[in-house]
């Protein structure tokens, strides 16, 4: 048994950096940008879906991905638009996008769901080639990491790290929250379609479900890669590198409750509440902890 489960890593590390480029894009919504979007759950599933249709149309599947990546940042888009200019709170902005991202998705795909075997389809990755997929999987996230550092690193992504940190403070510097904060919205979700299509070809289908419980994935992925690199580094890069730690990391717990039998339905559950947890600690640290040490200081 311990073997089948050291043989299974491999194909845990794969799904894991995966879903791990799906967390770097809620780790700038969530981190950066200080914005909580729910879009991912259904923009997700609009990059497999678009990519699943154009390679099983014959197109390839490196400009498929591509436009993967475009209608992720339309979805994205959407939201921005919903959350600044119409005044519509972001959670709810992020719900209402993801609601017309459902309808949109099925009529995409026009079915449920499409299959995408890589015997007959040229495809970059595939759960039985998993070393090649994760060759391609880390060339994928060092060259999107190196991106987003040099990104972030200009004047226009500096404004959007401004404006997640102060909001308040950026219009005084006559930085356009509105367009920034779009901007990041729509940045965010093109990669989480990104990682949609590259989860298309390594399962080898696109399904209307799949993006279920996405956010969830994406917070504990964010939560566990900040835990990894905060003794570290402060630097973009690292934090970036630790979120995709984090969804490894996911996923090789999300392997071992198989091996030990447990009932796989309740993994999101217990990601949930472990989420919950650690998004409560530093309340409880400021509200118990201090008051604890003002009391002992006073004794």
């Amino acid at each position: 048994m311990f073997f089948n489960w050291l043989g299974a890593l491999p194909g845990a590390a794969a799904q894991g950096m995966i879903w791990g480029i799906m967390a770097i894009g809620v780790y700038i919504t969530y981190k950066i940008l200080d914005v909580a979007d729910l879009t991912v759950d259904g923009s997700i599933v609009t990059g497999a879906a678009v990519c699943a249709v154009l390679v099983t149309a014959g197109v390839d599947v490196r400009i498929a991905m591509l436009a993967a990546v475009g209608v992720g940042l339309i979805a994205g888009l959407v939201t921005g638009i919903l959350h600044t200019f119409m005044g519509i709170p972001a959670i709810l902005a992020g719900i209402l996008t993801q609601l017309m991202l459902w309808s949109a998705n099925l009529k995409i795909m026009g079915a449920a769901n499409i299959a995408l075997p890589v015997r007959k389809y040229q495809l970059l990755l595939a759960q039985i080639y998993t070393s090649k997929s994760l060759i391609l999987l880390l060339g994928f996230v060092v060259v999107l990491i190196a991106l987003l550092y040099w990104f972030f690193g200009t004047e226009l992504g500096a404004s959007i790290r401004a404006t997640g940190n102060n909001i308040k403070m950026s219009r005084a510097q006559g930085i356009n929250t509105d367009i920034t904060t779009i901007m990041g919205l729509a940045l965010s979700n093109g990669i989480v379609a990104m990682s949609g299509a590259l989860l298309a070809q390594y399962q080898g289908f696109a399904d209307i479900n799949m993006g279920r419980g996405a956010i969830v994935i994406g917070l504990a992925a964010v939560i566990i890669g900040e835990i990894v690199v905060s003794h570290i580094s402060t630097n973009m890069a690292v934090r970036l590198l630790g979120v995709i730690i984090g969804g490894i990391v996911y996923y090789f717990v999300y392997q071992t409750v198989i091996f030990l039998g447990l009932d796989a339905d309740l993994l999101k559950m217990l990601s949930a509440i472990v989420v919950a947890v650690f998004l409560a600690v530093p309340y409880w640290k400021q509200k118990y902890f201090r008051s604890y040490k003002g009391v002992k200081k006073h004794a």
